[in-house]
Parts: structure tokens; sequence; C-alpha cells
């Protein structure tokens, strides 16, 4: 099936200038808000089910409807496959049996992500597929690198993989990253020649869209 989206439009000439600045408030002041009962026991839930695996972790964090998590499991059977997103209904369609080595967890990533530092987490991968990019100037601290959690995304460590229909936001990404941690990240087009993790990433190809590949090796805070 092909698809028609438009691309991004957003009133930024390019990098935004407060990048630096949300950056080292993030830095300066950790995120201190409790962490949400429901994400608390998905969280232990996910733990008990990846001591069992005895597998390396990849972390599919904003999996959507899950299509992603199944893939990255099928492209790593040796590994154990998480997908979190905090959409029950996203995660409940039906797109056929998980393989055993995946798992589907409803759960807000900003407290995931810290409950996952505090209980050592190691990914040996990484991705954010297509987050929403919150295109307006005005909603920079909605992007991921905006945002105060966005320190410990990177302590998590692992190959971290962002990808984007928004060229603009990927730049952002490795700017912010730079600043954290003095490493920078490859950007590159992504040519998926029809191998999609995504239904995003289906239907941006298929509307003759540019798709943005971030990658870096982080280490373990």
């Amino acid at each position: 099936m092909q698809h028609t989206s438009r691309p991004v439009v957003s009133n930024q000439p390019g990098p935004h200038h407060d990048v630096a600045r949300r950056v080292a408030r993030a830095l300066e002041n950790p995120l201190r808000k409790p962490i949400a009962a429901h994400t608390q026991q998905a969280f232990e839930d996910a733990h008990t089910w990846l001591q069992k695996q005895q597998a390396p972790l990849i972390l599919d964090a904003g999996c959507g409807v899950g299509l992603s998590t199944r893939r990255l499991a099928e492209q790593f059977p040796t590994h154990a496959v998480i997908g979190v997103d905090r959409s029950e209904d996203r995660l409940s369609r039906d797109h056929g049996e998980l393989p055993a080595n995946a798992l589907l967890v409803r759960a807000d990533l900003v407290d995931f992500w810290r409950l996952a530092e505090q209980a050592k987490w190691v990914p040996e991968r990484h991705f954010l597929l297509y987050p929403n990019p919150y295109p307006k100037a005005a909603h920079l601290k909605m992007r991921w690198h905006g945002h105060p959690v966005f320190p410990t995304l990177l302590a998590l460590g692992g190959h971290l993989e962002v990808r984007s229909n928004w060229q603009l936001y990927v730049e952002e990404f490795a700017l912010a990253t730079a600043l954290v941690t003095g490493k920078q990240a490859t950007i590159a087009a992504l040519v998926p020649n029809g191998s999609y993790l995504t239904p995003f990433e289906a239907k941006y190809d298929q509307s003759g869209q540019t798709l943005w590949q971030l990658q870096i090796k982080l280490e373990r805070a």
C-alpha cells in the first residue's frame, strides 16, 4: 500500500538557539518528580522478565503499535527486546503473536528510563524510531533532547539509534548529545529498501521523504 504524508513543517530555520540552555538545565537539575505507580509496576514486571531471558537487551523506546519490537526481535533472535509505549490503544492492536524474545510494556518513558538507570540496565542497543518532532520552535522542551530526562536517556549507554523524517530533529539531538557526552554522533540519510521497522517509516519513505538516522555508541554512566 502506498502512502501520502506531508513533510514536517517548522518555523525554525535551523537548530534551536535554546538547545544548550535546555541541556544545561537538565544536567544541573535532575528530574525528581515521583514515579507513577503504574510505570513502577510495569517496570518491575519487565525487570523480572528480562532476568529470565539472560540475553543482551534491546530497548525500543516509544514503540507505538509494537511492529518495530517484533521486527527487532526477529532481526536479533539472541537478544531480549523490550518495547515501551504509553498508549494502551496502540499496544493492544493485533499484529500477531509476539516472538518469545520480545515484550511490550505500557509505561511512561520518562519514568521508565529513570527506573532503568536506577536498576543499572545496560541496553546493547537503544532505538528511538520517529519520535514526535514537535516542530514548532516553542515546543523544544517537548522534544526528547529538550526534555529534563535527556541526560538519563543517554546515561543508559549502548548503541543509540534515532530515526526521523525531520533532519533538524536529528541535528539538534546530535548537538544536545555532544553537550552532554562530548561525543559526536553520525547522521546519514537512511534508505530502507522496503525493509521497514515501523508503519511511520513505510509511510514517510513511500511519500518520497528523506529519512534520517543518527547513531552513536554511548558508555554507561
